[in-house]
């Protein structure tokens, strides 16, 4: 799975930091059907995580009602540089992972 993460390259120190990211994922529901009559079989992510200098600052619980290629959109407070990383397992135990830094001032 590819992602693309966007975060400011720097920011003040106390500031909020949006955090923009989209995952490269088909978010399979069970309710399709191929050419040949076959329940496609549902595959969805179902954890993501995002940490901020090794803390977790951010968690969602995807499910099916997600669209293909989800997008997520969240707000961290800056407290030091370093890598915001995000991680995600789908319903098959396939992981990702995305990562950008973020270097903050006084």
């Amino acid at each position: 799975m590819t992602a693309r993460i966007q975060v400011p390259r720097e920011a003040r120190r106390g500031e909020l930091i949006e955090v923009r990211i989209i995952i490269q994922h088909p978010m399979e529901t069970g309710f399709r059907y191929d050419s040949m009559g076959r329940q496609t079989p549902r595959n969805v992510i179902d954890r993501f995580e995002c940490r901020y200098g090794r803390v977790e600052v951010f968690r969602a619980a995807l499910g099916a009602g997600i669209a293909a290629n989800p997008y997520l959109r969240f707000f961290v407070r800056a407290k030091e540089s370093g890598e915001i990383e995000c991680h995600w397992v789908d319903q098959e135990q396939v992981s990702g992972f995305a990562s950008a830094a973020v270097t903050i001032s006084e």
